[in-house]
């Protein structure tokens, strides 16, 4: 099992592809986590950006991932769209892989822009009695990801684990 936010985040240097600044930032660090995304002991802000696709299945990869819990699913509820990192632009190409450091700091992002749910899904328990928008955000990053996300967190609690099968074949 690997874990894994609804969006980015990043403590200290370092590439960070689909990192985003400014008032957008702040209102996603601000409704993040739990108490928001600021460091526990210094209080310092935490880098934040849109979920990184590319990122996401190398770290699945290499850490061995069999399935993906994929946590703070609830701090997106405000959004009307929710950008996501599917691929790296690099001197004019394309790649869904990722690469090396050197090309890491020339990588621009490329966004899949999917509708947002608008609305509070804390305390739903349910898989199916998420909006419909919020299951396909999910079933998005699965796809993009290659492995099946069986654990979706709406909130800071343990009794806000939901736990779903998952039916996703993998691509060949």
């Amino acid at each position: 099992m690997t874990v894994t936010k609804a969006y980015s985040s990043a403590v200290g240097a370092g590439e960070f592809v689909s990192e985003i600044f400014g008032d957008e930032a702040e209102e996603l660090r601000r409704r993040g986590g739990d108490g928001g995304e600021y460091g526990a002991t210094t209080g310092r802000p935490r880098r934040v950006g849109w979920y990184d696709v590319v990122a996401s299945r190398y770290g699945c990869r290499m850490q061995g991932a069999t399935d993906v819990a994929l946590t703070v699913v609830d701090a997106l509820g405000y959004l009307d769209e929710i950008k996501v990192c599917t691929e790296y632009e690099i001197d004019g190409g394309r790649t869904d892989e990722f690469p090396t450091t050197p090309d890491l700091k020339k990588a621009k992002p490329v966004w899949t822009t999917l509708p947002g749910w608008k609305c509070d899904i804390r305390g739903i328990r349910s898989y199916e009695d998420l909006p419909e928008n919020c299951r396909k955000y999910v079933e998005f990053i699965e796809r993009q990801i290659g492995f099946p996300v069986t654990m979706v967190s709406n909130g800071p609690g343990r009794e806000d684990i939901i736990y779903r099968h998952s039916d996703m074949v993998e691509e060949a």
